[in-house]
């Protein structure tokens, strides 16, 4: 796990935890449903960055008897925990207020101090976005951001970038539904908002399940690092044949990698494990991540 990981979570949390608190008062002294669901917003958001510290701990475990690949995945684990409970709590609490402040709209009071209150969120959130990019772009390096940040294997870089960039988004919403409401006097609207936020919620929190699914049972290292093994292992000269290599993402900073080698005839047993170790070397050189390599050596007999 990298320190850019841990500043972005620690400086998500610090805004978060504090936006809430400004968007509850706020919400207490004008009735605004959607400035109340952007308080739930920010206080999951507070929670789920807890919960990716304690995943980001647990993942550093040592290997045990009962784990000899290590915790790794614990961060995965978290991970999906933390959408759940984007799903759940942010998107369903933000309808449910939503659905009751158009069954029962209250009457809206001076809108000024939702304003200030949502240009300061945008700030802290705006801030925390651009924190967590750059530790994103400092790890993965250039190229198509969005590409990346789908095949990213870090869900405490990739879940606040979603979860910064959804409260951007529902800042903007939660601006419209009430400027709308007082505009036209229809405090329904701003009900309107409050639900377009929960639905917003939800989406990120699919997202966040179907990326964290595939990581918790095991998915493989990305495309251009299966490449780079294979092109180190072809290379070799005394390599007759080699079959698709089998990897495993066991946690953001660790890939285990399993090889079924086909070595020409003339090779000794000496020389084949000389070769082999050569081959070891080459590939975590090439790709430290790749922490243990399994490979099962066969010679070809023409």
């Amino acid at each position: 796990m990298t320190s850019s990981s841990k500043v972005s979570i620690y400086a998500a949390l610090a805004a978060n935890i504090g936006i809430a608190i400004i968007k509850f008062i706020a919400a207490a002294f004008t009735g605004s449903s959607s400035m109340l669901s952007e308080g739930i917003h920010s206080a999951v958001d507070s929670g789920n960055q807890i919960l990716l510290l304690i995943g980001i701990k647990r993942s550093k475990k040592p290997a045990d008897e009962n784990h000899p690949f290590g915790h790794g995945q614990e961060i995965y684990f978290w991970s999906l925990i933390v959408a759940v409970l984007i799903f759940g709590l942010g998107g369903g609490m933000s309808v449910y207020e939503g659905i009751l402040h158009i069954k029962n709209p209250e009457e809206l009071t001076d809108p000024f101090w939702n304003y200030i209150v949502l240009a300061t969120a945008f700030a802290f959130e705006g801030t925390s976005f651009v924190i967590a990019v750059k530790g994103f772009l400092k790890l993965e390096g250039n190229g198509k951001f969005f590409k990346k940040l789908r095949g990213s294997k870090d869900p405490s870089l990739f879940i606040v970038i979603f979860e910064d960039g959804a409260a951007l988004l529902g800042l903007l919403i939660a601006a419209i539904g009430v400027f709308l409401s007082h505009y036209l006097n229809n405090p329904i609207i701003d009900g309107a908002a409050s639900i377009s936020i929960g639905v917003l919620l939800a989406i990120v929190a699919v997202l966040l399940v179907v990326e964290s699914r595939n990581l918790l049972i095991g998915e493989s290292a990305n495309k251009e690092q299966i490449q780079i093994i294979t092109r180190i292992v072809k290379a070799n000269k005394n390599v007759h044949k080699l079959l698709s290599p089998l990897t495993m993402q066991l946690s953001p900073n660790e890939v285990l990698l399993a090889l079924d080698i086909e070595f020409k005839d003339h090779l000794r047993g000496t020389e084949l494990a000389e070769i082999i170790c050569s081959l070891e070397k080459e590939i975590k050189t090439q790709i430290p991540m790749i922490k243990q390599i399994f490979i099962e050596a066969k010679v070809f007999k023409a």
